[in-house]
């Protein structure tokens, strides 16, 4: 606890979710950000580089080459949700939407796709929506169900061996 004084005046600013607006700006980290750190995750991410400087295609590629590798086993329906809402997630992070911290957990996420550590990624996405709930609601159930998709792939199969059968073999796939 460094000042004691400035825990009553944060909250004095901002009322606790009465009102609702983010304790973080999606522009800039206000000055009182710093000292009234929201979590430990945010504290972990914002101590590092302050302009989160992730490229959108380091987060979106990985998220699509996941997405592509889901397509031969996964609904149509279903794949054309999430890649709408990766297209969503793209813009916002095109037009400088996304504040510093959703963008490095975003990486964080996204390696942990990559390395296949399913929980991990899961537990990102947990912390992005109770701390980012604003900012990620229209684009994250996308990358949960990408998430929970890619776990359910068969472990170490390339995806172009099943590509042709898959689309020929089942019939009945329309709901």
């Amino acid at each position: 606890p460094p000042v004691p004084a400035s825990a009553p005046a944060a909250s004095a600013a901002l009322p606790p979710r009465a009102l609702g607006p983010p304790p973080l700006g999606p522009v800039s980290p206000a000055p009182r950000a710093e000292s009234g750190k929201p979590s430990a995750a945010a504290c972990l991410e914002e101590c590092g580089p302050e302009e989160g400087g992730v490229p959108a295609d380091a987060v979106l590629a990985p998220l699509r080459e996941a997405l592509d590798a889901c397509r031969p086993t996964v609904q149509k329906q279903v794949c054309d949700d999430i890649g709408r809402r990766l297209t969503v997630l793209g813009d916002a992070w095109a037009q400088g939407k996304l504040s510093a911290p959703v963008r490095k957990r975003m990486s964080l996420l996204v390696q942990e796709l990559q390395r296949q550590h399913w929980d991990a990624a899961d537990e990102i996405h947990r912390s992005l929506m109770v701390d980012h709930v604003n900012e990620v609601s229209q684009w994250l159930v996308g990358v949960k169900r990408l998430i929970a998709e890619s776990r359910s792939l068969p472990a170490a199969e390339p995806a172009a061996a099943t590509d042709g059968s898959a689309q020929a073999g089942p019939g009945p796939e329309d709901p």
